[in-house]
């Protein structure tokens, strides 16, 4: 593949209403995945209401007058296909997994309910009470997701990044039908949609049908999102959780990292490689240091996120294999941490790493969904579609002192939040 030819190949054009549409044609089999994409997402909550575009998310399955309630995914079902949706915290996102000679049937469906939802108040109430227990199950009853939902609240001091994607439970539970229209209504239309299109389609297919379907509705007039800044970190910050359930302790640590739209200084990039770098697998530095070289973790790698509209996070983390205390593999992996900053890499490991992650991408080619959630992601957080064509490029270009750089600009041990997450009572030596 040559650099400057674009990786999927994808196709963009614009309705007259402002809806962005992006194409690509793949033709390995008879379907398609169709997403209907929303520039809205947790982080857009209005104050006090956290979680209310995921309650909207569940409501949309709520019927149109043409598609009474829960019908939208049995006719998806009965003509083979299959569908859901998604609320992150910069997105919310629909989709069906079809054959290609019914696009046109959820494409017709689809657009129906960006505009013409019908709440009833028995619906608006009783998907309330699943969305509190699904808040119970996933969150309440989990430890693990309790440590992360609070490490997130403690690493944010001031942007909605901090709040649960479902929502704090309290706030769910005062939520109206009144809320949820009144945000569908600001915010789902097709100015602040984007339709993406992965299969077995041509654009000389693809356009009349979304012209037809998504072109005639009117524009919404949405307000541009507003978020509050993140102010700088200067502090240490540290939460622990302690619960009976826990039967594999943690620790996590987390940094306030740019993400590919913020990056005034150009690190995005490089804290990928650096990410999977250190942790990406049993291959990483942290893995071949905690797990196999000195036998104290059970696991340990790290997590960046770089689609995201406003600055993200970087995340190291460790599990200590049964026997060994918490704190030393916290110990541990602060020392690889402090190793790499001292130390440095390499060009022969960065490259290997590069090489790596390139060959993973080319591998998501494979998966028409795949490819529609990488343009959805990238899109939905302020970047362009060049910018997904260009992602191999761009890592493939990171050299072993820009990985550095971004290193050493990120992970200061000073400016952290750490979670630990232990059994009751213990001190993290239980399994």
């Amino acid at each position: 593949m040559a650099t400057d030819q674009p990786f999927f190949g994808a196709e963009t054009f614009r309705l007259d209403n402002g809806m962005e549409v992006v194409l690509v044609e793949h033709h390995r089999a008879p379907v398609v995945a169709h997403w209907v994409w929303y520039r809205v997402g947790s982080a857009d909550s209005p104050p006090g209401k956290s979680g209310l575009p995921h309650y909207l998310e569940h409501l949309m399955f709520k019927g149109t007058d043409k598609i009474p309630p829960g019908e939208f995914s049995k006719i998806v079902a009965r003509l083979g296909g299959n569908d859901n949706a998604m609320t992150s915290q910069d997105f919310t996102a629909y989709f069906q997994i079809i054959a290609r000679q019914h696009l046109e049937t959820v494409m017709a469906m689809e657009a129906d309910r960006m505009v013409n939802l019908r709440l009833r108040e028995e619906d608006a109430v009783t998907e309330r009470d699943v969305i509190v227990e699904e808040r119970r199950q996933r969150i309440d009853n989990e430890p693990g997701a309790l440590m992360n939902e609070r490490l997130t609240a403690v690493q944010y001091l001031h942007h909605p990044y901090r709040l649960p994607v479902i929502g704090w439970l309290h706030e769910i539970q005062g939520f109206t039908r009144e809320d949820a229209l009144a945000f569908y209504r600001r915010w789902y239309g097709p100015d602040n949609a984007i339709l993406i299109v992965v299969g077995d389609v041509t654009r000389a297919e693809l356009e009349p049908l979304a012209t037809r379907h998504y072109g005639a509705i009117a524009p919404r007039g949405v307000p541009p999102r507003e978020r509050v800044r993140e102010p700088e970190h200067h502090t240490l910050r540290q939460v622990e959780l302690r619960d009976p359930r826990v039967r594999q302790p943690s620790v996590v640590a987390a940094w306030l990292a740019p993400s590919f739209r913020v990056d005034p200084e150009g690190h995005a990039y490089a804290l990928e490689v650096l990410a999977e770098l250190l942790g990406g697998g049993t291959t990483s530095r942290l893995y071949r240091a905690l797990v196999v070289e000195r036998g104290l973790a059970a696991g340990a790698g790290a997590y960046y996120r770089g689609t995201a509209l406003d600055p993200t996070g970087f995340r190291v983390y460790a599990s200590p294999r049964p026997g060994v205390e918490l704190a030393r593999v916290e110990r541990a992996l602060f020392e690889e941490i402090e190793r790499l900053l001292a130390e440095g890499v390499s060009e022969e490991e960065v490259a290997r790493v590069r090489r790596r992650m390139v060959a993973e991408a080319t591998y998501a080619k494979d998966s028409p969904n795949g490819i529609a959630r990488i343009f959805g992601a990238f899109l939905t957080s302020g970047l362009k579609v060049e910018d997904v064509e260009a992602w191999p490029r761009r890592i493939g270009a990171v050299t072993h002192q820009q990985v550095m750089a971004a290193a050493r600009a990120v992970l200061d041990l000073r400016r952290m939040a750490v979670g630990r997450l232990l059994p009751d009572g213990g001190d993290g030596a239980r399994a």
